[in-house]
C-alpha cells in the first residue's frame, strides 16, 4: 500500500532524514517510533507531500506519488491525522465531520461515526474547539474516516491523552485494520504501540537504525523506553 524507499528530506542545507525506507500494507499497522526531533513529523510531511525538499521515491497503492501535491494524495486516499488536530474553531462538531469529501466506497457515515464515538454524538452541536483533548483527537481521527481513506498516518495520536482515551483510540485502530485499512502511527508512547501495531521502525536522527515485529518489540521495551529516554 505504501512503499518508501530510500527517502531523503532537507530543511535548507540541514539533512533531516537519510535514506528512510518504510512500507505499510494493507490492513497492517505499523509504528515509527523516535526521540523528538528523530524526524518522525517530517517524514510524515514527505508522505503527505507538504515537504517537498526530497529525493528517493514514496509510493502509494502503485503509483509513484513523490512529486504530487498534497491535495492529490488526499484524494487518492491518504489521510493525516495530525498531530495539532486541526479541529476547526468557527465550526460544529458535526460541521467538522461533514466538511471533507469522499475519496472512496470506505467512507463512514455519520451513523458509524456516532456509534464507534458516542462521545462526539453528544456533543454534535459543540463548537470543536470546546472539546476536551481525547474528544478532538477522536474527531480528528472520526474526520479522516469519512473520508474513507485507505491509509492514515497517525501522529502522536495518544499524546497528552488519560490511559482511558488512548485505550479507546486502541480499539479503533484495531476496528480500522480490521476493515484492510492500512495505519502508519507516529508515537513516543512504547507501550501503546505494542497493543496495536503489527511491526516498529525505530528512527534515531534521521535513519532508520532498527525494524522489530510485535514480539521483539515487546520483549525489548525496557530498552526502547530508555532509548526514549521516558
Amino acid at each position: 500500500m505504501l512503499e518508501v524507499a530510500g527517502l531523503n528530506a532537507w530543511y535548507g542545507e540541514a539533512q533531516a532524514l537519510h535514506e528512510v525506507s518504510v512500507r505499510v500494507g494493507e490492513g497492517e499497522v505499523v509504528t515509527l517510533v523516535g526521540r523528538n526531533g528523530a524526524g518522525k513529523t517530517t517524514l510524515v510531511r514527505c508522505l503527505i507531500g507538504l515537504h517537498r525538499q526530497v529525493s528517493g521515491t514514496v509510493s502509494f497503492l502503485g503509483s509513484d506519488v513523490t512529486r504530487t501535491p498534497a491535495h492529490r494524495r488526499a484524494r487518492a486516499g491518504m489521510g493525516w491525522v495530525q498531530d495539532d488536530r486541526g479541529i476547526y474553531a468557527s465550526l460544529s462538531v458535526e460541521e467538522n465531520l461533514l466538511l471533507p469529501p469522499r475519496v472512496s466506497d470506505r467512507a463512514w457515515t455519520l451513523k458509524q461515526v456516532y456509534e464507534a464515538f458516542p462521545l462526539l454524538a453528544d456533543r454534535r452541536k459543540a463548537p470543536g474547539t470546546t472539546l476536551s483533548g481525547g474528544e478532538q483527537q477522536m474527531l480528528a481521527i472520526a474526520r479522516v474516516l469519512r473520508t474513507g481513506a485507505r491509509l492514515l498516518l497517525m501522529d502522536e495520536p495518544s499524546e497528552g491523552l488519560a490511559p482511558v482515551v488512548v485505550a479507546r483510540i486502541g480499539a479503533i485502530i484495531r476496528e480500522i485494520k480490521a476493515t484492510g485499512v492500512g495505519v502508519l502511527l507516529i508515537e513516543q508512547n512504547v507501550k501503546f504501540a505494542a497493543t496495536v501495531a503489527d511491526r516498529h521502525y525505530l528512527l534515531s536522527q534521521g535513519h532508520i537504525v532498527e525494524t522489530l515485529d510485535n514480539s521483539d518489540f515487546q520483549r525489548r521495551e525496557g530498552e526502547l523506553l530508555k532509548h526514549l529516554g521516558i
